[in-house]
C-alpha cells in the first residue's frame, strides 16, 4: 500500500514540476514583452498631449468658439469601445475591466466597439449591441486600427449614432498595480485656462480655426485609443507576469510539501519492510 502512495506522490511531484516550467516560461516571456510594451507608452504619450494643447488653444483663443464635437445633447445611445486581452492567465486583468464597463452601461442604451477577443466574447454571450468586430484580436490591433476606429466613432457622433462615446481600458500604475479606468472621448471637454485672451494667439489657421480644429478632433481620438490601447498591453504583461510569478511559487511550494510526504511514506515503507524481516528472523 505504501507503494502505491509512494508512486502516486512521485507522480504529482512531476506533474507539478511540468507545470512550474511552464509558468515560469510564460512569466520571463511576459516580463520581456512588458519592457516592449513600457517604451511604446512612453512614446505614444507625446503625440496625443501635443494634439490636446493644440485644440485647448484653438478653442481658448477663439471668439464665440463653437464645435458639433463639443455640444452634449439628451444621451439616448451610448457608445464604449472596450479593450481586453486576447487570452486569460493574467489574473483580474480582463474581469475588472469587463466589470466596469457593465456597471457604466447599466441602464443605457449602449453598443460596444471591443477590442480583445476575451471582450468580444463577453458582451456577445450577453446579447450586447456589437458595432464592429474588426478589431476583435487585440494583438492585431495597431496605430492605424486606432485611427480608423476614432474616424468611424467621429461620423457616427456626428450623424446622432451616438450621443456620448467612452473607451474603457486598463491603466498600467506599476507592475504590480493595474486600475481599470473610463475615458470620456465624445462630445469633447477642454478646460479654458485662467488669463488666456483671444488676442493672445498669434497663430492663423487656414480656412479658419474651427475647421481646423474639427480635423484635428478625429487623430486626437485616434491618439487617445492608442494610448489607452498601450496602456492596456502593457497592464495584461504586468498582470499575467504577476500571476504567473505567484503560480510558479505556489507550484515550488507544493513541490516541497509533496517531497516532505513522498521522504515521510518511503521512510515508512522501509521502517515495515525491516519490522517484517526483523519478525520473520525471530520466528
Amino acid at each position: 500500500m505504501a507503494g502505491v502512495s509512494m508512486k502516486s506522490i512521485k507522480l504529482r511531484i512531476k506533474s507539478m514540476e511540468s507545470t512550474k516550467q511552464i509558468t515560469k516560461a510564460m512569466e520571463m516571456v511576459a516580463s520581456s514583452k512588458l519592457r516592449r510594451a513600457q517604451e511604446r507608452v512612453l512614446a505614444a504619450r507625446p503625440y496625443f498631449e501635443i494634439l490636446y494643447d493644440t485644440l485647448n488653444t484653438i478653442a481658448n483663443n477663439t471668439e464665440d468658439f463653437s464645435s458639433p464635437y463639443l455640444e452634449k445633447r439628451p444621451v439616448k445611445k451610448s457608445c464604449y469601445v472596450v479593450i481586453g486581452g486576447d487570452r486569460g492567465l493574467a489574473g483580474g486583468f480582463n474581469h475588472n475591466v469587463l466589470h466596469l464597463a457593465e456597471s457604466l452601461m447599466e441602464g443605457k442604451t449602449a453598443c460596444v466597439v471591443p477590442i480583445g477577443k476575451k471582450v468580444l466574447e463577453f458582451f456577445r454571450s450577453r446579447g450586447v449591441e456589437i458595432v464592429t468586430d474588426v478589431y476583435a484580436t487585440a494583438a492585431d490591433v495597431h496605430v492605424g486600427d486606432c485611427f480608423t476606429a476614432s474616424k468611424m466613432l467621429s461620423k457616427g457622433f456626428l450623424d446622432g449614432e451616438f450621443d456620448e462615446i467612452y473607451v474603457v481600458y486598463t491603466n498600467f500604475v506599476s507592475m504590480l498595480s493595474q486600475t481599470p479606468a473610463a475615458l470620456p472621448l465624445l462630445p469633447l471637454e477642454y478646460h479654458p485656462r485662467p488669463g488666456d485672451k483671444p488676442s493672445d494667439c498669434l497663430t492663423l489657421y487656414e480656412p479658419d480655426s474651427v475647421s481646423v480644429f474639427d480635423a484635428i478632433i478625429p487623430e486626437y481620438l485616434g491618439g487617445l485609443i492608442y494610448g489607452a490601447l498601450c496602456e492596456s498591453v502593457t497592464s495584461e504583461h504586468g498582470a499575467r507576469r504577476t500571476a504567473m510569478d505567484a503560480a510558479t511559487k505556489n507550484a515550488e511550494e507544493m513541490i516541497s510539501d509533496l517531497s516532505i510526504k513522498y521522504n515521510r511514506a518511503r521512510q515508512g515503507a522501509i521502517t515495515q519492510e525491516i519490522t517484517e524481516i526483523v519478525a520473520g528472523a525471530d520466528a
